[in-house]
């Protein structure tokens, strides 16, 4: 069994909970309960690190980074889509659901995307309701709207929702 690494970073929607191993990094957590940061910081956290702060800086719009997120393979197959959701652009749990297997699986998509366990570099935050509504987000609506409204003011002029 690979060692497990924590380091806590502050960001301006409160503080995330990055896990890894020497090789990927596996989760990113909302927690108001932090977790001290692992004695030993493999480098592969302090670069999530790194671009996450670049990202919240809005000087990256794409992240490159070693993912292990663990999940089903149809969740796996999900959060593969959802990674290829534009920088500044949203997709529906419909859209999503025609890329992995039709109409029928949008509330399995709405799971799997509630199970991403690697938000913001996995951007299930830019999926959202056919209606345009913002629905669910482990981390909170409201970072789930802060975070879109972050993407959109640097896309320049793209209406989101």
């Amino acid at each position: 069994m690979e060692d497990t690494f924590v380091k806590i970073i502050r960001t301006p929607i409160g503080p995330l909970v990055l896990e890894g191993s020497n090789e990927a990094l596996c989760s990113i957590s909302f927690s108001p309960l932090e977790k001290p940061d692992s004695e030993v910081v493999p480098e592969i956290l302090k670069d999530a690190e790194r671009q996450l702060q670049l990202y919240f800086a809005g000087k990256l719009k794409e992240f490159d980074l070693n993912l292990a997120p663990g999940g089903t393979e149809f969740q796996r197959d999900v959060w593969n889509e959802v990674s290829k959701v534009p920088f500044g652009e949203t997709f529906s749990y419909l859209d999503i659901a025609m890329k992995t297997g039709g109409k029928t699986y949008t509330r399995a998509v709405g799971l799997a995307n509630g199970k991403n366990p690697i938000p913001i570099i996995i951007p299930c935050h830019r999926i959202i309701g056919t209606d345009g509504k913002l629905t669910g987000y482990a981390g909170g609506i409201e970072n789930k709207r802060w975070l879109l409204l972050h993407e959109q003011s640097l896309a320049k002029g793209k209406t989101l929702f």
